[in-house]
């Protein structure tokens, strides 16, 4: 798989309380990823982009909300987050500058 590929598929890390506590208490990472990415896929683009070894990848389709904006109804785009479990005694760095 290339670069290209692997940066399609893993979009950004969601960082927030309940990721952090995941990433201190099961050692769990949460990314947003491609609509279309399989957990193959999401594996194996975790462990070539950050040499790490994966033991688990759960994924969540959520909907994207309905807003009013000015008397419009609009609605948020739907999207696609994976809970990564990585193994014991390896970590990602998710607040490192770019």
């Amino acid at each position: 798989m290339n670069e290209a590929k692997l940066y399609s598929i893993i979009r950004a890390p969601r960082v927030s309380e309940k990721t952090a506590r995941l990433q201190e208490v099961s050692n769990q990472y949460v990314f947003e990823v491609a609509t279309d990415a399989t957990k193959a896929d999401i594996k194996q683009a975790v462990e070539k982009l950050f040499d790490v070894t994966v033991e688990a990848v759960n994924v969540v389709n959520v909907r994207g909300k309905k807003k009013s904006f000015r008397f419009r109804e609009g609605r948020r785009s739907d999207w696609r987050k994976a809970y990564v479990k990585l193994a014991e005694g390896q970590s990602i760095d998710v607040m490192a500058k770019a």
